[in-house]
């Protein structure tokens, strides 16, 4: 599943990680491998921002905002069979993900 193209939240901040590996188990889509044995983002595309791999860090070396931007915004453009867009208009913007 590919989401909208370089907008997901998702960042590791590798001098804080163990390499302990949680992330890549709890991540439902492969967004996360490790790189020389710390965590790096593999395909910030194919991240849903579901907030898994955070909550899951013992080290607190990954924030992402879970629950907001573009997987709400995909399945509301599919359901009104418009462009993605989560309807918060902040900023002048239409959605929060142009």
């Amino acid at each position: 599943m590919r989401y909208l193209k370089a907008v997901a939240t998702l960042k590791i901040d590798q001098g804080r990680c163990t390499g302990c590996g949680f992330c890549l188990n709890v991540c439902p889509h492969e967004a996360i491998a490790l790189d020389d044995e710390k965590a790096a983002v593999q395909d910030l595309d194919a991240c849903m921002e579901c907030g898994a791999c955070a909550k899951n860090c013992p080290a607190g070396a990954i924030a992402v905002q879970a629950g907001v931007g573009c997987a709400y915004a995909i399945i509301n453009g599919l359901i009104t069979g418009g462009p993605p867009d989560c309807g918060c208009g902040e900023g002048g913007k239409t959605s929060c993900c142009s």
